[in-house]
């Protein structure tokens, strides 16, 4: 298996820029505002009865801290997926990876409300998650039939 980049490929690396601007860059700030908004001091990751005694707050700064933690908790997995498969498929890689981070964002912007159960109109994400795992797949799979 021989390995030559395509030009498109370029596509793939704009949607790895595009996925730090969201998840470090954009779900970063969101988070520190909720820090100023609700008075939680680092070191504490998350608020708690003694760093935030008012429970609507305490819940709606641990939705925003949540949104941003589980989106960085899955970001890995997907660049590897979009690498992986944009350097046999790039349009298709970077345009499924364009509906992923427009699914975090959505699923950031609807958990940070407060109501965690907005988060699921973020579930869109894996309508660009799933099909990068599918062609990883496909792509494995010709690998190993050779």
């Amino acid at each position: 298996m021989s390995l030559s980049i395509k030009p498109e490929f370029g596509y793939v690396c704009g949607i790895v820029a595009a996925s730090a601007i969201v998840h470090h860059i954009y779900m970063g700030f969101k988070v520190g505002q909720a820090r100023k908004k609700f008075n939680i001091k680092y070191p504490h990751l998350y608020a708690d009865k003694d760093n935030c005694p008012n429970e609507k707050n305490r819940n709606e700064f641990n939705c925003v801290q949540r949104g941003h933690q589980n989106s960085l908790e899955n970001q890995p997995i997907f660049l590897a997926l979009l690498i992986c498969a944009g350097l046999k498929y790039p349009v298709a890689s970077a345009s499924l990876g364009a509906v992923y981070l427009a699914g975090k964002i959505a699923y950031f912007n609807g958990y940070s409300t407060g109501i965690p159960n907005k988060r699921l109109i973020g579930s869109i994400a894996y309508l660009g998650l799933l099909p990068l795992i599918g062609i990883c797949a496909k792509i494995a799979y010709e690998a190993f039939s050779r």
